[in-house]
């Protein structure tokens, strides 16, 4: 666990919007939903990092997979496979991989990859404008960026058939209703909404969060008895943690804790 681990940030939809990164430290994780950059950016979980940051996007048009790349010949038998492992499926699996919480403020259309990666990450803001689409089906391609792996754990095999073998357009709420989406808020609320969130998770004890992700994220793949060893672990893990220690303090002395990310 890293030392200082806090909360990254990712934007669902932006086409040329940046990130914009805050706190202390600055612990943003992946922030282009276009697909920009994913050699420098894959890595959001490998080091101590910063406790807080978050990133939203500033664009109007979402981040596409495979359906927004040219679909000339001339292609050598598995280029397409190999772009999807080591673009797209690598970013997703930084953000799932990733130790920090991961906040994703989305801002606008998230298409394709721009929504999945909103759909990975530990946290989803979406402001009242936001669209999501799975874009793939009107283009006549299958899902890619980790879709047919995310939606079914998320919202159920039947409803993800819906949304991926239609293509229709979820309007913000929409995407809430289904449990896509944590919380839906203005539009000029977004920023500082996601940024008043991952101060939280950046002030709260850290390391606890960690194994929190990691026990949740690996539950939908392990039966109940490895579910139940994995808890025992990661709680006799985390007891060795300062911040455990300050929080039972706390909680005798009756007062808020000082969590310091240790």
């Amino acid at each position: 666990m890293g030392d200082r681990s806090g909360a990254g940030g990712a934007s669902g939809g932006s086409g040329h919007g940046g990130a914009a990164g805050s706190g202390r430290r600055g612990g943003a994780g992946p922030t282009d939903s276009g697909g920009t950059g994913i050699g420098d950016r894959s890595g959001a979980g490998g080091g101590p990092g910063g406790r807080d940051g978050a990133g939203h996007g500033g664009g109007r048009r979402g981040g596409a997979g495979a359906e927004g790349r040219d679909g000339a010949g001339g292609r050598v038998a598995g280029d397409v496979a190999r772009v999807l492992r080591v673009g797209a499926q690598r970013l997703i699996a930084a953000v799932l991989d990733c130790e920090k919480p991961v906040v994703a403020a989305v801002n606008g259309t998230a298409a394709g990859l721009g929504a999945h990666l909103a759909f990975a990450c530990d946290l989803v803001l979406a402001a009242e404008s936001a669209r999501f689409i799975e874009v793939f089906v009107r283009r006549g391609l299958v899902p890619d960026a980790a879709g047919a792996y995310l939606l079914p754990r998320l919202i159920g095999p039947q409803r993800a058939k819906e949304l991926l073998f239609l293509g229709d357009t979820l309007t913000a709420p929409e995407a809430q209703g289904l449990g896509l989406v944590n919380r839906v808020v203005p539009d000029g609320d977004l920023a500082g909404t996601s940024r008043d969130w991952a101060a939280r998770l950046a002030s709260g004890p850290t390391r606890a969060l960690a194994l929190t992700k990691h026990l949740v994220n690996t539950s939908l793949d392990t039966d109940r008895a490895a579910a139940f060893a994995a808890e025992a672990w990661a709680q006799e893990i985390n007891m060795t943690t300062e911040d455990a220690r300050e929080g039972l303090r706390a909680f005798a002395d009756r007062r808020a804790p000082e969590f310091r990310g240790r």
